[in-house]
């Protein structure tokens, strides 16, 4: 007795159409798939196109009313001339004096010497734009001025480090502070500052101008700063925003632990002083730079080191305003008014001039 034939549960028919079914769903997703492509490939090479056609950006620096302009220009004017008097006499006294050629100083005139440079890397366009209809900046300029701005404004965070180790040097060793701070370890020091501050300004620089800019080319900036220039990118910003925090992060950890670190033992050194007097005399050498320290990386640190910097354009330029001009004009004035050796090198040099005539 035989078993009945088994039928099948798909039938062929049912089969074939399945497969065809398959088939046309494959052709469609291939398809959709080389349009989709082809889209995105015509909406990069449209981005392409459209950030070419970026080759200026437009300043729109401080929002005055007309009248106020003129005040405006004056006061930033007088600023940047006190900061070139200032700090180009400081140059000039620690040059003429010959008290004055130990390493403190030599770092103090190189200091002066960044503030000059930083301060002129960003004033002379502002003073042009805020008197001008015409706020325009090309690209290449745009770039140029970041990349010199940030170059010096690092290396003189890294600067004010090295102070901070030679007062350390000076107060806790000074038996071996020759040999510790020779000319060839100051040169050394000083070159390594501006090493360092090439690299984050070049690294900083190719990640900004690497973005695409579209049709947006309005900075809410008195000079190209990365926070601005983020923010008008037509792509995503997520990995600059982190290489800025980070890289900001770790320049102002490195060298803030540095100073911190040298001002603990020096403070350690200062209390082991018997007379109160020559306490007085020893910390009175660091006043001033710790007073310049607590101007520069004050508003350094508010300004790029927290993640919500980039998202308060009024407040950016205000601190911007703070540690580009403001700064560089107090420094000159701190260390000439705290500092005796300084004022006497000033006496001296005033009295052999009016003596001479």
């Amino acid at each position: 007795m035989g078993y009945p034939s088994s039928t099948p549960l798909i039938s062929p028919q049912f089969s074939q159409a399945l497969a065809h079914f398959l088939l046309a769903m494959a052709a469609f997703t291939l398809q959709m798939q080389l349009r989709n492509s082809a889209y995105i490939s015509a909406l990069k090479d449209e981005l392409r196109r459209n950030s070419s056609q970026v080759t200026e950006f437009i300043l729109l620096g401080f929002r005055t009313p007309p009248h106020l302009q003129t005040l405006l220009f004056l006061v930033f004017l007088v600023i940047y001339m006190v900061i070139l008097v200032g700090n180009v006499s400081m140059i000039a006294v620690i040059k003429m004096d010959s008290r004055l050629q130990i390493p403190m100083y030599f770092f103090l005139r190189n200091l002066s010497c960044l503030d000059v440079c930083y301060s002129t890397v960003i004033a002379p366009k502002t003073l042009a734009n805020i008197l001008t209809s015409d706020k325009k900046i090309s690209y290449n300029s745009c770039a140029t001025q970041f990349f010199f701005f940030a170059l010096f404004v690092t290396t003189e965070g890294f600067l004010l480090a090295v102070m901070a180790f030679d007062r350390f040097s000076a107060i806790c060793s000074p038996l071996l502070y020759p040999v510790h701070m020779s000319q060839k370890v100051c040169v050394q020091l000083v070159t390594g500052s501006y090493v360092c501050g090439c690299i984050n300004s070049m690294i900083q620089t190719g990640f900004t101008f690497s973005l695409r800019f579209c049709q947006e080319n309005r900075l809410d900036h008195f000079f190209c700063d990365v926070p601005a220039l983020i923010k008008i990118a037509c792509v995503d910003t997520f990995v600059n925003q982190i290489v800025l925090f980070v890289l900001s992060a770790l320049i102002i950890i490195t060298t803030t632990s540095v100073i911190l670190v040298s001002y603990g033992y020096i403070l350690s050194t200062i209390l082991k002083i018997p007379s109160s007097q020559g306490r007085s005399k020893t910390f009175s050498t660091c006043g001033s730079h710790i007073a310049v320290v607590s101007l520069f990386y004050g508003s350094v640190f508010f300004m790029y080191a927290q993640p919500g910097a980039i998202s308060s354009p009024q407040q950016n330029k205000i601190v911007a305003v703070f540690y580009t001009l403001i700064t560089p004009m107090l420094n000159p004035l701190i260390y000439s008014l705290r500092n005796r050796d300084v004022k006497d090198a000033m006496k001296r040099i005033l009295c052999g001039k009016w003596s001479f005539l």
